[in-house]
């Protein structure tokens, strides 16, 4: 990726990025999932990165939380250079919140236990202030009378709400969505989507891997391509789906316009 095509230049409006990933390499054994991945992400952009099955755009995410690791390249979150390891991966996780396919709530803990766990572990609240900020990220999606509950009492829409309130209850900086849809029934989809929107509202940095072409096209700043394991295309939405650039990508358009048309 050459610097012009990368979204406008960082340094113009006296803002260091907020993510900076530099020519990243990351392999699975012998097979390259990611090659020579460049991308800045400023702070309060919306990103969605979409393309087909395979294409690395999970690895990718997961990596700016180190969950996975990187053999080449630089990744650097909110100043801290995350590829040194060590602490630094710490400091990061603390800015950083993930929302996975699954929702990962444990099932012995009540919702609000789970909302309270790491903000009492990772950052030393004491339980009534974990507590009272757990209930305000509950109204936040709209579930404090799901407090508590236990997450098998709760529809898979309401267990991935929660999960997106646990992860704010870490007062994220940045936060970071798997496919946060995808295990879900269609018609919890759009309560899952209207809380990512709102959040979206807040300002928050959000990079989002999904195939909800409608919510890219209205939440997010821009959108990226993948495809083997590289960035084919990144743009506007606007541009992005009524000029896309490469034949890849008009051909994932094409197959998945059609498919959600479908439904």
């Amino acid at each position: 990726m050459t610097d012009a095509m990368q979204s406008p230049n960082p340094s113009a409006n006296g803002s260091e990025p907020i993510i900076r990933i530099e020519a990243v390499d990351k392999w699975f054994g012998k097979f390259q999932v990611l090659t020579n991945i460049d991308l800045n992400v400023r702070a309060g952009e919306r990103i969605v990165v979409c393309g087909p099955s395979g294409s690395g755009k999970s690895t990718l995410i997961r990596c700016i939380n180190h969950l996975e690791t990187v053999q080449k390249g630089r990744i650097v979150v909110n100043g801290i250079d995350l590829t040194a390891g060590g602490r630094n991966v710490e400091s990061v996780r603390e800015e950083v919140g993930m929302v996975f396919q699954q929702f990962n709530l444990f099932p012995h803990l009540t919702i609000l236990q789970n909302c309270t766990l790491a903000p009492i572990h990772s950052r030393g609240l004491s339980q009534a202030e974990a507590e009272s900020i757990a209930m305000k990220y509950l109204n936040r999606v709209r579930i404090p009378e799901q407090a508590s509950k236990y997450p098998s009492q709760l529809s898979g829409g309401q267990q991935q709400r929660v999960a997106i309130a646990r992860a704010l209850c870490m007062t994220p900086k940045i936060m970071l969505f798997d496919e946060p849809t995808s295990a879900l029934d269609p018609e919890m989809v759009k309560e899952v989507l209207d809380t990512m929107i709102s959040l979206a509202d807040d300002g928050m940095t959000m990079l989002c891997v999904t195939h909800e072409m409608g919510f890219a096209r209205s939440v997010a700043d821009r959108v990226i391509f993948m495809a083997d394991g590289k960035i084919i295309e990144q743009a506007p939405p606007q541009e992005f789906f009524s000029n896309p650039q490469h034949e890849t990508t008009r051909n994932f358009l094409g197959q998945i316009l059609n498919s959600q048309h479908a439904h």
